[in-house]
């Protein structure tokens, strides 16, 4: 996914992080200046979703608006191979693991 605040923030006439960090802070979210400057640079570590609520609502937007899907960097699948684990849902053969003498957690 790519983070997309800045252009968001821009096509409302919002042009520095500073100001819409104020703007959240006005709301109820208190962002730390590392954190804005992440999520400004469009490189942000977390995201919160009630922060994603408070950004759409300070923007006017929609998360679709933020968030932009980038399915060319989804890398292709790969063949299944036996060693592989089975799908959920398909039967396979479980083996039993031999007891080692260590006692059972509690119950």
């Amino acid at each position: 996914m790519k983070w997309n605040l800045r252009l968001a923030a821009a096509n409302r006439g919002i042009w520095k992080a500073s100001e819409l960090q104020r703007m959240l802070a006005e709301r109820g979210v208190v962002i730390s200046a590392g954190k804005m400057s992440g999520l400004w640079s469009g490189q942000p570590n977390t995201v919160k979703l009630d922060e994603l609520d408070v950004i759409c609502v300070v923007l006017g937007c929609g998360v679709e608006e933020l968030l932009l899907p980038e399915p060319e960097r989804v890398p292709d699948s790969t063949p299944a191979t036996d060693e592989q684990t089975v799908a959920v849902g398909q039967p396979h053969a479980v083996t039993p693991r031999p007891r080692t003498g260590r006692s059972l957690p509690p119950r």
